[in-house]
């Protein structure tokens, strides 16, 4: 017996009962970023390798263990992007939109892969919004960052379920000068590092400040502090930020361990985080990156964005029943008609009623069927209304309204009056 067809492990399907929950959320992002001025930029999903090398660093995680990349027939090295900074960078400078100090605040919708080991929250293919700001280099974009997303928890019913955690990494002089300050303390207790920070502390020694070792951990209490290390410029910027937040009400954390997984960071870094997802507890993260533009050949140019996980986003509504009640009724009104004569009269009353309710979910049956198997399909589909049309409602020009969920008698309306009496029950239901 041949082998069944399956997903890749950790690329997952969604399927139509969860697809909903997704539109409301992607819906509910893009309507506060087009309030907030940001605009839609769409990147392919595969990169040259070199891109990727060049931005996240060749000593990350991600670049060493995590891309999937190969060979085209071209013999060119390509990869699926692991993340949408990269690729943003490279859209605006091969297209010029940053030449001449131009702002452009852009955003993203899409999947990103990394080769990681899949777990609740963790994917292969996973997806992300991000946000990329250009050309503003103060801690006021910094901050609105900050705002949209503390705005969008609270719109989401889950500003209760999350935390913000900051920190500033400085400029890459000041982070220089903290880096060998790190690594000689860390060398100077290297025996007490799990095996995995030694390996960092060779080529991406920040990153050791991230370990989940409980031993490590212990050992980086007494370690050097980036905030001793901050140049002036970087601590002004940092304290304009915090400031910022301080005046709209935001509540955050300074947590002088958060360095991100990425070379390009500067300065600002922050993460959401919540405890109601497990080990998966980042649900937004970013920062600035002043350099990167230019690290990648273009000119120097302010940066500045994050990422949110979709996948854990939703988890988090679903865990936290912040689900709205029409997301989970797909069907606001489902038509039954029987006989052909009825069925021809249905679908032309139904597209009647759609030009008049545009926004009305109006189902019509399809597949004929008697009347207890139309009612079963249009119970089944979640509607609140079933509109009935047979022999005697033709003959009176009429369709009959019988209210699925709840109390209420069915009744007759004229087909005329049918879009006006929907409009109100359906505003009412």
């Amino acid at each position: 017996m041949s082998k069944s067809l399956q997903a890749i492990r950790g690329m997952n399907d969604i399927l139509p009962e969860q697809t909903p929950l997704w539109r409301y959320f992607e819906g509910t992002v893009a309507r506060l970023l087009d309030n907030y001025g940001y605009k839609q930029i769409r990147m392919p999903i595969v990169e040259f390798t070199e891109l990727f090398k060049r931005s996240i660093g060749e000593v990350t995680d991600i670049v060493e263990k995590e891309m999937y990349t190969f060979e085209d027939r071209n013999g060119d090295s390509l990869t699926l992007r692991p993340e949408g900074t990269a690729a943003c960078v490279r859209a605006v400078l091969e297209h010029g939109i940053t030449g001449g100090g131009q702002v452009q605040k852009l955003w993203y919708i899409g999947p990103m892969f990394r080769h990681e080991r899949p777990q609740k929250g963790r994917y292969r293919q996973f997806h992300q919004i991000g946000l990329e700001v250009f050309n503003l280099d103060g801690p006021d974009i910094d901050a609105e960052l900050i705002i949209m997303t503390w705005r969008l928890w609270g719109e989401l019913g889950i500003r209760d379920a999350v935390k913000l955690e900051l920190n500033s990494l400085g400029t890459s002089e000041s982070r220089g000068r903290y880096r060998e300050a790190l690594v000689e303390y860390l060398s100077a207790h290297h025996d007490k590092l799990d095996e995995d920070s030694q390996r960092r502390l060779k080529t991406n020694p920040l990153r050791v400040l991230d370990t989940k070792n409980a031993d490590t951990q212990a050992v980086l209490v007494d370690a050097p502090k980036m905030a001793d290390y901050l140049d002036d410029d970087s601590r002004a910027h940092f304290e304009g930020l915090k400031a910022r937040l301080d005046a709209v009400g935001i509540p955050y954390v300074l947590n002088p361990k958060l360095v991100r997984g990425l070379d390009y960071y500067s300065k600002t870094v922050f993460e959401w985080v919540t405890d109601k997802l497990g080990a998966q507890g980042t649900v937004c993260a970013g920062g600035r990156y002043d350099g990167l533009v230019e690290q990648m050949g273009g000119k120097p140019t302010a940066g500045v964005g994050f990422a949110m996980g979709i996948e854990r986003l939703v988890l988090m509504l679903e865990t936290l029943e912040q689900i709205p009640e029409e997301i989970s009724r797909q069907v606001d009104v489902y038509l039954c008609a029987f006989g052909e004569e009825a069925e021809l009269a249905g679908l032309a009353l139904a597209e009647r009623v759609r030009d008049q309710l545009p926004n009305l979910r109006l189902q019509v049956n399809a597949g004929a069927g008697s009347f207890k198997s139309q009612f079963k399909k249009a119970d089944k589909s979640g509607a609140l209304y079933a509109l009935i049309l047979g022999d005697d409602e033709m003959a009176q020009q009429v369709v009959g309204f019988k209210p699925l969920r709840g109390q209420g008698e069915q009744q007759s309306i004229a087909w005329d009056a049918l879009a006006a009496h929907l409009a109100t029950c359906v505003v009412q239901g």
